[in-house]
């Protein structure tokens, strides 16, 4: 059985802004990098094992 798991990156500063990012690359702020580092936590939990 196959499993789609969406992910979508943590807040970055341009997201606050409101602002489209396209192909820039925009550092993410401190709750994004909190959220991105949850979300890789949840993601090794309940995904792979």
């Amino acid at each position: 059985m196959y499993r789609l798991v969406l992910l979508r990156h943590g807040q970055s500063q341009w997201n606050l802004e409101n602002r489209f990012t396209g192909w820039t690359d925009v550092d993410l702020t401190d709750p994004g990098r909190n959220e991105a580092n949850t979300a890789g936590d949840l993601f090794l939990k309940k995904v792979f094992f």
